[in-house]
């Protein structure tokens, strides 16, 4: 069967959503993208699509594929919670401790360091439970708690001969699917700093995505220059 115009933009915009979420890389993005608007056919349009997850597409019924949400990773928020905790706590003394990357927050976390530091990064993490308190005590020393923007997070430490705050290097407005994570606790002659930051691999995205929308308007207006006849 013949393929319509409003056909070949569903397919085009299920491609680039793909780009976006980290499905597809972007050669292969620009290489579908390009054969899906050359397509006549349905035929020519479904196995550009057919590995994809894609919402409302007549060449690629595949079921409403989950609501987009920016999770400082490419997993959305509801697959990141209620898993089972890898770690209740975290103790450093002269030294220093992680947890970072792909790993489960218990839904009460205590960190402890004296005469040394922490870092405690929740972009990539899992979440026991959408209700999570992290407990940071410190003397001497400091931590670190990185969150990605679209966290719910809220920050009751003190400070006392030192500091208990939150600052951010990548606004975000909270998204109501994520976790709600309360920080608490108190840093003498220490600190403990909340900080809102996307992850490497999230600013990779981003920046695909960017490139992939750029490269999707320079293609729209060739095709318009083409059509009135000025190519």
């Amino acid at each position: 069967m013949r393929a319509s115009d409003a056909e070949r933009e569903r397919v085009a915009e299920t491609l680039r959503e793909a780009v976006a979420e980290g499905r597809l890389e972007m050669e292969e993005f620009e290489h579908r993208l390009e054969a899906a608007y050359k397509a006549r056919t349905h035929g020519e349009l479904e196995p550009l699509v057919r590995d994809l997850p894609a919402p409302g597409t007549a060449v690629a019924p595949l079921g409403p594929a989950p609501a987009a949400a920016a999770t400082g990773s490419a997993v959305p928020w509801a697959d990141r919670i209620g898993k089972p905790a890898t770690s209740g706590g975290a103790f450093a003394f002269w030294g220093g401790f992680g947890r970072r990357g792909n790993w489960t927050v218990g839904r009460k976390f205590t960190a402890f360091a004296m005469w040394g530091g922490g870092e405690i990064d929740l972009r990539e993490a899992n979440f026991e439970d959408r209700e999570v308190v992290i407990r940071c005590i410190t003397i001497m020393g400091g931590m670190q708690v990185t969150v990605p923007p679209e966290l719910n997070v809220e920050v009751r430490g003190v400070g006392i001969m030192g500091g208990f705050g939150e600052r951010s290097k990548d606004e975000g407005v909270p998204s109501p699917d994520a976790p709600r994570v309360r920080v608490t606790g108190f840093a003498l002659m220490g600190g403990v700093g909340v900080e809102r930051k996307r992850s490497k691999a999230e600013k990779r995205r981003l920046k695909d995505a960017e490139r992939a929308w750029a490269l999707e308007r320079e293609r729209e207006r060739g095709r318009g220059r083409l059509e009135k006849g000025e190519g």
